[in-house]
C-alpha cells in the first residue's frame, strides 16, 4: 500500500521544525512540485489545471514573500533525477530566500496568505520543501 502523499506542512510539526532552524539566519527554501492535472478543490475538481491553480497561489504568496523581506531566488522546469528512484518525477523547483526563519513564520501566519493556500494544495500532487542554510 503506497503513502499517501505529501503536500502540504504538518501542522503537528511544523513548530518544532522551524524552532530547529537557526535564528536571524537567511533560510533559502527547496520547493519540489508535482502537478494535479486538474486542479482539486475540497469540493471537487475545477476546471483548470494544477498549474493554474498554483498561479493562483503563486500571486498573493510571492507578494507575501516580497512583504517579509523574501524573494524568489530561481525557478524553473525539473527535466530529469539523476540521482533519484525511478519513479520520483518533479514538475517544478523553486529556490526561495528569506532574511530569517521569523520571517517566513509570519508569512504562513499571514490570512491572506493563508487563504491562498487551498489553491497551491489543489494544484499539488505532490510537494517537498526543504529548509537550508547558506554556507
Amino acid at each position: 500500500m503506497s503513502e499517501k502523499p505529501v503536500i502540504d506542512p504538518n501542522p503537528q510539526t511544523l513548530p518544532d521544525i522551524l524552532a530547529s532552524l537557526p535564528d536571524d539566519t537567511p533560510i533559502v527554501m527547496l520547493n519540489l512540485l508535482r502537478f494535479n492535472e486538474t486542479a482539486r478543490y475540497k469540493d471537487g475538481e475545477a476546471d483548470y489545471s494544477g498549474r493554474e491553480a498554483y498561479q493562483k497561489y503563486s500571486d498573493v504568496a510571492f507578494g507575501k514573500v516580497r512583504g517579509v523581506g523574501g524573494e524568489l531566488v530561481w525557478k524553473g522546469k525539473a527535466l530529469a533525477g539523476v540521482i533519484a528512484p525511478d519513479a520520483e518525477k518533479w514538475d517544478d523547483v523553486l529556490l526561495v530566500r528569506y532574511p530569517s526563519k521569523q520571517a517566513f513564520a509570519s508569512m504562513l501566519a499571514d490570512p491572506e496568505y493563508r487563504e491562498a493556500t487551498k489553491h497551491r494544495t489543489a494544484a499539488l500532487q505532490e510537494a517537498r520543501l526543504v529548509a537550508m542554510q547558506e554556507k
